[in-house]
């Protein structure tokens, strides 16, 4: 992306926090939502005394990311001590990992407009222990942002974090989106986090700098924090991109800061001067030794590794002949690709197309407006797999079989949708000899049309045409086979 001559130069770094069961270096559990700063320890709280220990399944977790990501993962890296004087860490410092991270110089292909793709490159990605988090509260005016005082919740303090830091590759905002949607799905396929920006299980900080367009010398850059989700992140980098614009065309400089994302009056505004690796005085973390992960080790993590979602999209558009865009929803939704390809198995031969046109339209419009996943539905992957067969077979025309996905999403018939059929009486007349008794009662009805449909122009014959089959379909309340009406129709209306 350009701004009035200016190329975009974007990077970013993606926290993860991992999925373990406890904290990064105590036995404390790891559990979204508990009361405040009641899964704290020791250890986690920085007591005199306390070690750490390293847990062994966030490792597991980061290798497979290393894996997923293309990276290089070295035969030994280690831990680091990163000093700030931050309320949300208990300790003073955070064990992170620095200039020796467990994977490096990874890459992922980033999809971009029809069908494109771009390799978008790994800088590291390194572990550390999360903060915890800071409420700013009161509204009296107070010294921070507006509020009297804060309050810190060490529940979160210790938590495994994966930092991803992005190559400064990406040039504009929808393609760090686009980067940060297909490492999200990525992350969440590997089973090593649930991805939740909502809940702070997946955080994004952007590096944004612009320089002049076909110039290979980077500009300074500003970071951006407090974005929660993707429509944050690609608003945050419009505007500061248009903000960095404006300063260089008056003559100043860009200062090189971290600023803060408002999200209601969408703009930025300084949170303090940006710190530099020197800044953070790291030096090696005294009381854990370097992380060796055996070759072992290694070859059983990829082993297990399970299909990644570039690969996955790629299988379903072969072998359904479905879209890139259709694909993506149902790779890209949780539960929702398992969810169709159950009653892909299940259906007819063939059922590929009918099942992902059902799934990606009213079935996810049902999922967004009641928040259910795909595997509490009452409608199993053998009920769609049961629809799509009704209407194959012409038991079922498609208005009907909507309003039967309808009952059986609400859990009519026990989710069974040839029992709600067979409840309400909805199989589709395919009998010749109803059907045109219909037609036949229909243009008996209406002889003055009839005549102007014989002898008028083809806009006006097209227009009564649709008024005729609409009547017949009322006349058989929605039932009739359309096909055999269609033709039925067309013959009576000849003469």
């Amino acid at each position: 992306m350009t701004v009035n001559g200016w190329e975009t130069v974007i990077g970013l770094e993606v926290h993860c926090e991992l999925a373990t069961d406890t904290k990064l270096f105590c036995g404390c559990p790891n559990d979204f939502g508990a009361e405040p700063n009641t899964y704290v320890c020791p250890v986690c709280l920085g007591l005199p005394g306390s070690l750490p220990v390293l847990n062994e399944r966030a490792v597991e977790f980061a290798l497979r990311v290393g894996e997923a990501l293309h990276c290089d993962v070295p035969a030994e890296s280690i831990f680091h001590r990163k000093n700030y004087f931050y309320p949300d860490m208990p300790k003073n410092y955070q064990i992170s990992q620095y200039d020796e991270p467990v994977c490096g110089n990874g890459w992922l292909m980033v999809p971009g407009p029809e069908g494109t793709a771009r390799r978008i490159g790994i800088e590291r990605a390194h572990l550390e222990e999360d903060t915890g988090k800071t409420s700013h509260v009161g509204g009296g005016g107070g010294r921070i942002h507006g509020a009297d005082h804060s309050l810190v919740d060490y529940n979160r303090a210790g938590v495994p974090l994966l930092e991803i830091v992005s190559k400064p590759d990406l040039r504009s905002p929808e393609e760090a989106r686009a980067y940060v949607a297909e490492l999200r799905g990525v992350l969440e396929a590997i089973g090593v986090s649930d991805v939740k920006m909502e809940e702070g299980s997946l955080r994004v900080d952007a590096n944004i700098s612009l320089r002049p367009a076909g110039s290979e010398t980077l500009g300074t850059r500003a970071e951006i924090k407090n974005m929660n989700s993707l429509r944050s992140l690609a608003r945050a980098l419009e505007y500061e991109a248009q903000r960095q614009a404006a300063v260089l065309e008056s003559g100043e400089a860009v200062i090189q800061e971290t600023r803060h994302w408002d999200e209601e009056a969408g703009r930025t505004h300084t949170l303090r001067s940006k710190e530099e690796s020197h800044d953070y005085r790291y030096f090696p973390e005294p009381d854990l030794v370097p992380l060796t992960p055996s070759a072992e080790w290694r070859e059983r993590v990829r082993a297990a590794m399970p299909e990644l979602p570039a690969a996955h999209k790629s299988r379903l558009m072969e072998a359904w002949g479905i879209s890139d865009v259709d694909a993506g929803v149902l790779v890209g939704t949780a539960g929702l690709a398992d969810y169709a390809e159950a009653a892909v198995t299940a259906g007819p031969p063939g059922s590929g197309r009918d099942v992902t046109n059902w799934v990606t339209g009213d079935l996810l419009a049902h999922l967004k407006e009641t928040g259910a996943a795909p595997a509490a539905l009452p409608l199993s992957p053998g009920g769609l797999a049961e629809l799509v067969r009704l209407v194959a077979d012409g038991t079922l025309s498609r208005p009907l079989a909507k309003e039967v996905l309808g009952a059986a999403l609400a859990g009519e018939g026990g989710g069974s949708p040839a029992a709600i059929v067979a409840e309400r009486g909805l199989a589709q007349v395919s009998d010749e000899g109803e059907l045109v008794a219909a037609v036949r009662a229909v243009l008996d009805a209406h002889p003055a049309e009839v005549e102007r449909y014989r002898g008028g122009e083809d806009k006006d014959r097209k227009k009564l045409r649709g008024f005729f089959m609409g009547k017949v379909m009322a006349e058989m309340k929605g039932r009739g086979n359309p096909q055999v009406l269609n033709r039925l129709l067309d013959e009576t209306l000849a003469g």
